[in-house]
Order: C-alpha cells, then structure tokens, then sequence
C-alpha cells in the first residue's frame, strides 16, 4: 500500500507522518502542495505544523492549494483521507468535514499528552480500534477548539460521525468534548491530537509499564492499510 503525506509551507509533522506509515508495514510517498498529481497513492494524509503560517485562518490557505483539488476529488471516490491537527483544520476549511476549529478558550498553546475514547471503529483509520477504546496520543495546538452549529453538532452525534472524544480533561474547549471527526462514509477522519509521535516504543508518551512507551498511534496507519487490503 501507498500512502501520499503532502507537506505545504509550514509542515511540521510531515517526516513524522512517513516515518509512521512506514513503520506501521506501508510505502510513505511524499507529495508537494503545489502539484496536481497524487502519484497514484492508496490513501493520503495531511499533516500537523503550520502552513502559511496560520495566516487568514490556520488551513484555510493551504485548503486551496492547487493538490488540494485532486484530494476533494480522491476523498470523494473513497480514497482514505486523514487529517492531523493543521491537516484537520484543512480538511475543515475545505468542506471535507464539517465544522471548524478556533483559538483555544484559554488562549494559550497547548502540549500534552491527551487521552481519548475511540467513539466510531468503522472508519478507514479506526477499524483496528475496539469499542470505546481509551487511547494515549500527544496533542499540541493553540487553534484547536472544534465548533459547529447546533443542527451539525447533532447530526454529528446522532449519525455516530464523532471519531474521538477528550477524556478527563477538554484541552481547548472543543464542543461536546469532540477531539475528531469522521465523513458518513468513514473515508475522511480528522483529528487535533497527533497519532504520528505514538507510534514506536520510547519515543510515544508515558505508559504505566514504562516511560515513552505509547504506541497507540500507531493502530490508524494499520486500519488504513487494513482498509486497503480488504478493498483490493
């Protein structure tokens, strides 16, 4: 399997996002913002950082990046699609999801490791999950407050579309705890916390059997290339 990470201007976390893949059994291929070729990948993600430096509004610059045409169209076929904090703010401005994100309510920049209940396993990047599975990953992010109206929020509830929820603590204010969120189709997922830094044994976040030992990041690059394998 072939999965696409696409860097922009200000990508952070897009060598994170390929070493990932690659560890989790698949081919990392590394694309540019600025093409319109998706080099035939199976599925694509959009990376945590920075791009263009959150100006306007964070992703909503790189939401019209020329390949983001060919990723609306792909994630409408039905490739997978994930977005990662910044890449979740994309896939926001670019209709993909819905809602948006803002400023924390605090106002300040938050780093943490967050823990989450996996709320929806029948997405291309959750199905390795079980139910209701509690997960560690790192969250980091100063515009990461989810809101949408009342009628999205409700559909978002009522149709199971709520991917992840913040548990014991809401790091930035996110209505109804909501961490990520999925498309009906279960192709598209986005989320603020970054599963790519959990991925291998000592550099993930603390466990109770040792320190930096998290690796549940790791089970949504596997479900992505499960999902593939049972496509094919």
């Amino acid at each position: 399997m072939r999965i696409g990470v696409v860097t922009f201007p200000g990508s952070l976390d897009d060598r994170d996002a390929q070493r990932a893949v690659r560890l989790a059994g698949a081919d990392a291929v590394a694309l540019w913002h600025g093409e319109h070729d998706l080099h035939g990948v199976d599925a694509l993600i959009l990376p945590g950082g920075f791009s263009y430096g959150d100006y306007l509004r964070c992703g909503a610059i790189a939401s019209l990046s020329p390949i983001m045409a060919e990723i609306i169209a792909a994630a409408n076929r039905g490739v997978p699609v994930l977005g990662i904090c910044n890449g979740f703010q994309m896939l926001a401005e670019a209709h993909l999801l819905p809602g948006g994100l803002i400023r924390n309510n605090h106002g300040s920049f938050v780093c943490r490791d967050q823990k989450l209940r996996v709320e929806n396993t029948s997405t291309a990047w959750t199905n390795g999950f079980a139910p209701a599975a509690e997960i560690t990953i790192p969250l980091k992010n100063g515009e990461g407050g989810f809101i949408a109206d009342a009628d999205t929020i409700a559909r978002l509830e009522g149709e199971n579309l709520v991917a992840f929820r913040y548990l014991e603590l809401n790091p930035n204010g996110s209505l109804n705890d909501i961490a990520g969120i999925t498309n009906a189709r279960g192709n598209v997922v986005g989320l603020m916390p970054h599963p790519e830094h959990a991925v291998e044994e000592g550099f993930g976040p603390d466990t109770a059997a040792a320190m930096r030992s998290g690796t549940d990041g790791l089970t949504f690059f596997t479900s992505a290339i499960a999902a593939f394998a049972t496509s094919v």
